[in-house]
């Protein structure tokens, strides 16, 4: 089985968040999504993607238990201080307002879609190429 590139598993992620958003039912006059079930699936499936760029990009000590937002904010700080200044907006953003809260506004999923990204492709920059055999 052949290992699948993170990066563009992590953008995977984000194209399956942009179809599950599709489902929160936009009201154009309000800005607002009216069903934070969706948001609230498509900010999980955001993190999620983050995690996969992430973890190829940082060095995580694996401890007792899930390493918590702390352990990626140290090793992004001591590796690359634009990743961290992109996972601390995008934690709050992606995870906090849309996964937990299912923040309804079309600014604040806008934000999230553009914080996933950044945090993808800043993560892209630092992975190490392949090597090949």
């Amino acid at each position: 089985m052949e290992k699948k590139d993170p990066i563009e598993e992590a953008r995977r992620y984000v194209a399956n968040a942009k179809e599950v958003i599709k489902k929160a039912n936009f009201d154009p006059e309000l800005n607002i999504y009216t069903d934070g079930k969706y948001i609230k699936m498509a900010g999980n499936t955001l993190w999620n993607g983050c995690l996969i760029a992430l973890d190829a990009a940082l060095e995580i000590s694996k401890g007792k238990g899930r390493p918590d937002i702390k352990k990626y904010k140290e090793a992004a700080a001591m590796r690359d201080k634009k990743l961290m200044a992109a996972i601390v907006a995008g934690y709050d953003t992606v995870h906090l307002s849309m996964g937990y809260d299912g923040a309804k506004g079309k600014k604040i999923c806008d934000a999230g879609f553009e914080y996933a990204n950044a945090i993808i492709d800043r993560c892209a920059m630092l992975v190490p190429e392949p090597v090949c055999a």
